[in-house]
């Protein structure tokens, strides 16, 4: 019952996704393929450090119910999360409720604890944050105690009560012990940090992820926000339109989903016009290597 329950989950999100992207696609939508399964999700989600981590109620839980709904109106599906993140959880939960829990949410937390028991009282504790009766995918946060959570993880997506699993880091930590992973256990996704300045990933990780049918979700696409202070004071390049980009948002995240092993970019943001921005990388031309090495070559000469 529980394996039909799994598979009966994979294909409504799927049928959802697929009638999502029919319609994108006439709007050229950029959509990646999670290699596991076939499905195929907007190359643009949301991360939730720091920015939703507030009180639940008054005018900035307001501007993020704001957030989420333009995030859900521009095609936006996987949104990512940890208990690490303070009240994010909570907030995003009641953010879905105001929202009617959209159906092409792609609902991702992670485990950030010690212990088998404590692990799954914390994963139980997020899926009543979140308000929703499963997760899309549970990860390992920063692998901490990824050996108890491993387990756990693989008989949860036995069962049917998750979809998908993986691992997370970030900032270029733990990447050996990463691929060690990748290599000796069938997980469907890992999270790193990859973006215009931090290409780590691309020696080992991304390379590995292609060989292995594992999806790849890119923290940090900004660097922290730090990007923007290399182009404060620069207007964007006059060949940025070959590639669609209106703002530097738009040429960053486009870099990053524009690398054939990225499944997802997840951006934070804690304003309406940011989001705006972000997703509007999902539409238009993508850059292709050529242009990819143009962006690498710019860059470098004003950071």
């Amino acid at each position: 019952m529980q394996i039909d329950r799994r598979s009966l989950l994979i294909g409504t999100f799927a049928s959802l996704l697929a009638g999502k992207h029919a319609q994108a696609n006439d709007l050229s939508t950029l959509f990646r393929t999670i290699p596991s399964s076939g499905v195929k999700i907007p190359a643009i989600g949301m991360g939730s450090w720091l920015t939703f981590d507030i009180t639940p109620e008054g005018p900035a839980f307001e501007t993020r119910v704001k957030i989420l709904k333009e995030f859900f109106k521009h095609g936006g599906a996987l949104i990512d999360s940890s208990p690490m993140y303070g009240r994010s959880e909570q907030v995003i939960g009641r953010c879905l409720e105001k929202l009617n829990f959209p159906p092409s949410c792609f609902s991702a937390t992670k485990v950030w604890t010690t212990g088998r028991e404590a692990g799954i009282a914390e994963m139980e504790t997020s899926r009543t944050l979140w308000k929703i009766p499963g997760f899309s995918l549970l990860q390992i946060h920063n692998l901490l105690d990824w050996k108890n959570h491993m387990h756990t993880l693989q008989d949860w997506k036995e069962k049917g009560r998750v979809q998908y699993i993986g691992i997370t880091t970030y900032g270029g930590l733990r990447h050996s012990e990463m691929e060690m992973i990748m290599k000796a256990y069938p997980i469907d996704f890992i999270q790193l940090t990859y973006n215009i300045l931090d290409r780590e990933a691309e020696q080992r990780l991304l390379p590995l992820a292609a060989e292995k049918n594992i999806g790849v979700i890119a923290n940090r696409p900004f660097q922290g926000g730090s990007l923007f202070s290399y182009v404060s004071n620069k207007k964007l390049p006059a060949w940025a339109g070959e590639i669609d980009c209106n703002n530097w948002a738009q040429f960053f995240l486009k870099y990053i989903t524009s690398h054939p092993h990225i499944t997802c970019a997840i951006p934070a943001t804690s304003q309406v016009s940011h989001m705006q921005e972000n997703m509007g990388a999902l539409m238009g031309k993508q850059p292709n290597p050529s242009h990819r090495a143009q962006m690498e070559q710019y860059f470098s000469k004003i950071v």
